[in-house]
């Protein structure tokens, strides 16, 4: 099984997808996203097994470049990428103001490594949402390493329908995560039936800017890179994900694009023109080197067939990350933080 700082390609590209599988599972993934005849609403109608697909293919290697929390952050200047990282878990926390022994759901878990941060930060028990197996199997074993497997736990099931009575959660969250959902609508109102009356959902959600050109053939294909990269259905707008929240029944608290607070760009780690030793896989070099550990794995028959694949749709959707942030046409941190009506309790 992978850890951080390794490459577990040998057991399967993501780990727990088996080796012979592979290659299928990436022609399936990429028909998705516009190959062979695949479409937006495809990827809407067969959003679980699209995610499920990409999120098997692609833990390890996200491990591997990004440690266990698959996220961005502002980031200041002198900060590591991983120190950046902490904070914005740790200010998420804050926002919700999270007290000991409150119990918390983490909406879109990946294998907790947030989870794990907020929990040890604020001493809450949080439950880890998660609809692919392998993430979890993996998210349980580092539970255990990080001594937090007696608070912290893990459900396998789709956000689109909760396992959870209502009103069972003190405070909610999610980051990056529910940009997978085929309908914001009504992922935030799941949301808001788990959540107590009178408690907090705080998000970050990956979304195209009012900068967008629908009509700009460049601005499109920036898009389709980051969808076909990232699993993505669709990327809304903000005001679209603004407009959700509202109409799922919350109250906006605030919201803000956290993105232009960065003193470092937010895409900074994966900018080809920069180099930094403490998120060396992700510069121009560390990439280089992986790529070509991958297609000689794959060539010597250690790595599965499609991993080279795999490798490269990661890399095209880190240069229409990084494309779009320059442009200022997506951000990867549209944050609000939204309440439940207190006059849930009598309803």
């Amino acid at each position: 099984m992978a850890k951080a700082g390794t490459l577990d390609l040998a057991s399967g590209v993501g780990g727990k997808i088996e080796k012979q599988q592979v290659l299928s599972a990436v022609d399936k993934y990429e028909k998705y996203h516009g190959f062979y005849g695949g479409h937006e609403e495809d990827r809407k109608v067969n959003y679980t097994d699209m995610v499920n697909k990409y999120y098997d293919l692609v833990t390890s290697f996200y491990e591997y470049g990004w440690g266990e929390s698959f996220h961005f952050a502002p980031r200041w200047k002198g900060e590591s990428l991983q120190e950046s990282i902490k904070r914005h878990e740790h200010f998420l926390a804050l926002q919700l103001g999270l007290k000991p022994g409150q119990k918390v759901l983490d909406v879109g878990c990946g294998i907790g490594g947030p989870l794990r941060e907020i929990a040890r930060f604020s001493r809450t028990s949080v439950t880890g949402l998660n609809n692919n197996e392998y993430q979890i199997s993996r998210g349980k074993v580092l539970n255990r390493h990080a001594g937090v497997d007696r608070t912290c736990d893990f459900v396998k099931a789709d956000f689109m329908k909760m396992p959870f009575p209502d009103n069972t959660f003190d405070a909610v969250y999610a980051i990056e995560a529910t940009c997978h959902a085929p309908d914001a609508v009504g992922c935030y109102k799941e949301i808001y039936r788990v959540l107590k009356p009178g408690q907090c959902f705080a998000v970050y959600e990956w979304c195209m800017t009012d900068a967008y050109d629908p009509n700009n053939e460049e601005h499109k294909r920036i898009k389709a890179e980051i969808e076909l990269g990232n699993g993505l259905p669709d990327i809304r707008l903000t005001r679209q994900c603004l407009d959700a929240v509202k109409k799922a029944g919350f109250e906006v608290v605030w919201e803000k694009d956290l993105a232009v607070d960065s003193t470092v760009p937010w895409y900074a780690p994966m900018d080809t023109s920069q180099f930094s030793l403490s998120s060396f896989r992700l510069t121009a070099v560390g990439r280089f080197f992986t790529r070509n550990m991958v297609i000689a794995l794959e060539k010597l028959g250690i790595a599965p067939k499609g991993s080279q694949r795999v490798q490269s749709f990661l890399e095209k959707a880190a240069e229409g990350l990084v494309a779009g942030g320059k442009k200022e046409i997506f951000t990867s941190m549209y944050f609000f933080l939204a309440r439940k009506p207190r006059t849930e309790e009598n309803s």
